[in-house]
């Protein structure tokens, strides 16, 4: 994809000749801790393109269960509030209002994922609510974006159960139950599932070096050199953009983020959450099975 906007090829279709290499990376305003819960924030689109002119894997990304009869276009910006689906959590949802030369455009939000074929950008999938679709050049353009709150918010809530389910039976692992078989204590670990949520701990995004995991005796965490140069930045704890005055970065000097269960748990992980465990509402552990060795704990929140 490239910043060139879309094209009419003259019969009434749009084309847009694009490669990703073209794109500038996506800032994910959804990764700091006080955006996990922004619903709408003001940025510029980079490139707007119809489905069919994407690179096939990025084509491919775009499933869904309903018939869409409208054209379908992949929308990237200079940075984005909207999560992508990915590391067990679902994609957001919502609207980009577009504003260019004092008109205002809806383009309806499908499904919003990574590319396949540039993993520093985010495409947006989705329609136009105008019918033909507009054929203007939109690079550069203003656009609001507005994420559905409330799935927003019940995504936030299942990852933070998700993570609230492991610290549970981690704790019954390690500290009151011997031999747990995760099939037969199932009464167990909804117990201690409820007692996390009830505690109301603090849920704390931050951004760890390997040497903060080693720090506090959680070297069992950090992924292998190849994952951590995959997922790894130049940050500073809070998240923002800390590049090396020498031009190198190194796995030492680069974090990745975490999720902390304030006195229970941490997590690396890059989703969406509520900030403390009872806001994750009632957590019902609903079925437990087994296959090759893993255990799979399937829940619902209230």
């Amino acid at each position: 994809m490239s910043a060139s906007g879309i094209q009419s090829d003259g019969d009434g279709q749009t084309s847009t000749t694009c490669t990703g290499s073209d794109v500038a990376k996506t800032k994910l305003i959804f990764h700091s801790a006080q955006h996990q819960q922004t619903y709408e924030q003001q940025t510029s689109i980079v490139s707007l393109s119809p489905l069919a002119s994407l690179p096939e894997a990025d084509q491919g990304l775009f499933k869904l269960p309903q018939e869409i009869s409208a054209p379908i276009f992949a929308i990237t910006t200079g940075s984005t509030i909207f999560h992508p689906q990915g590391g067990g959590q679902p994609s957001d949802i919502g609207e980009l209002l577009i504003s260019q030369d004092g008109t205002q455009l809806t383009f309806n939000v499908l499904t919003v994922r990574t590319s396949a074929t540039n993993s520093l950008v985010v495409l947006h999938f989705g329609h136009f609510a105008t019918d033909p679709p507009p054929t203007q050049n939109f690079s550069g353009a203003s656009v609001k974006q507005l994420v559905n709150p409330d799935k927003r918010q019940l995504f936030s809530r299942l990852h933070t159960a998700g993570h609230v389910l492991g610290a549970a039976t981690r704790t019954l692992l390690e500290d009151k139950v011997e031999n747990l078989d995760e099939l037969k204590y199932k009464p167990e670990i909804q117990h201690a599932v409820d007692e996390m949520v009830s505690k109301d701990a603090e849920v704390r995004i931050a951004w760890w070096t390997k040497a903060d995991f080693l720090r506090r005796g959680l070297g069992r965490l950090v992924p292998s050199d190849e994952d951590w140069r995959a997922i790894a930045i130049a940050v500073d704890e809070e998240g923002l953009e800390q590049p090396a005055e020498d031009g190198a970065v190194d796995d030492e000097r680069t974090r990745i983020r975490v999720v902390d269960i304030v006195g229970s748990e941490v997590y690396p992980c890059g989703g969406t959450h509520v900030s403390s465990t009872k806001q994750c509402g009632k957590v019902t552990v609903k079925k437990i099975s087994r296959q090759k060795g893993n255990s799979r704990v399937s829940y619902l929140v209230d």
